[in-house]
């Protein structure tokens, strides 16, 4: 019997991003939707997130509006599709601090929040630099490390410094240093709760955008299945590749077990429904004796 249920949710949506950000090297190949959501792993009498979403007011509803997001609809909205409220939340798994991942704690007053020390400290050193360096902060609102610290002050944080097994029962947290981010965090969970498990999942944070950074294809190399990694990296490919291979191993290579949140195309491979706000629910499994909320 599975432990948890695991959901995407859709809290928003770009309806035309270039596809050369979700795939790197793919120039001049047109537009894709890009999801914005958050993952939520839901067992007995508690429930879990993978990243928070933004929150759509300051500096956060500035970047919303630069990247062209529209209906962002809030958590409260948003979990009540799995009867859940925010203040059931009581374990928040942050993979990346860009706005979109890290923005809404505020949101969440019962939660623990989890993250990697490095990617908490090199964005702090990031923000001391001189403007004309300041790409490296695309995609950071410099508000949301603000309220990491505070989460710290307030003893809310747990950081990390490199893996760790079991944060709960069958959830396991990983890093790929200097990849998307500097400390980009996936998600595993081990659903039956066996060490060596024969029901896997993986949440992908940013490390993966789309189906196609898992299983893409190369008319010159004609391969079928060649892993083409994500647009935009603070670190390297080279690091987002070998990442992938992880994910990829940890799953047994069964591609649809790694789940990238921001793809559009995850209703065509797990029962999902629309919201009347018109956004996407996507049921990845359920446990025990769940019922279905799609």
């Amino acid at each position: 019997m599975s432990l948890y249920s695991i959901y995407v949710l859709e809290y928003g949506f770009v309806p035309e991003y270039h596809k050369s950000g979700v795939v790197y090297g793919a120039h001049n190949q047109g537009y894709v939707k890009l999801p914005y959501c958050y993952a939520v792993i839901k067992g007995d009498n508690w429930a879990a997130m993978v990243d928070v979403g933004y929150n759509d007011r300051d500096y956060g509803r500035y970047l919303g509006d630069l990247f062209d997001v529209r209906n962002w609809r809030p958590p409260h909205d948003v979990l009540a599709e799995i009867g859940l409220t925010p203040e059931d939340i009581k374990a928040v798994f942050i993979t990346h601090a860009h706005f979109d991942h890290f923005g809404n704690v505020e949101a969440f007053p019962n939660a623990t929040f989890y993250i990697q020390k490095k990617e908490l400290q090199e964005w702090v050193w990031a923000m001391s630099l001189p403007d004309r360096m300041r790409w490296i902060l695309s995609g950071i609102d410099t508000g949301d490390i603000l309220r990491g610290v505070q989460l710290a002050r307030d003893k809310r944080l747990v950081v990390l410094d490199g893996p760790m097994e079991n944060v709960v029962p069958g959830i396991d947290l990983h890093v790929a240093y200097d990849s998307h981010t500097f400390a980009c965090m996936w998600v595993t969970v081990r659903n039956d709760g066996q060490a060596e498990s024969g029901d896997v999942w993986v949440l992908a944070g940013d490390l993966v955008y789309q189906f196609d950074n898992l299983q893409g294809a190369s008319e010159q190399l004609k391969i079928d299945d060649l892993y083409l990694p994500v647009g935009l990296a603070t670190g390297s490919q080279f690091n987002l590749i070998m990442a992938t291979e992880a994910m990829m191993k940890q799953v047994g290579y069964e591609a649809r077990r790694v789940i990238p949140v921001h793809e559009a195309r995850l209703e065509h491979t797990f029962p999902s429904r629309l919201t009347k706000h018109d956004l996407r629910v996507s049921e990845i499994c359920l446990g025990g004796d769940a019922t279905s909320a799609v």
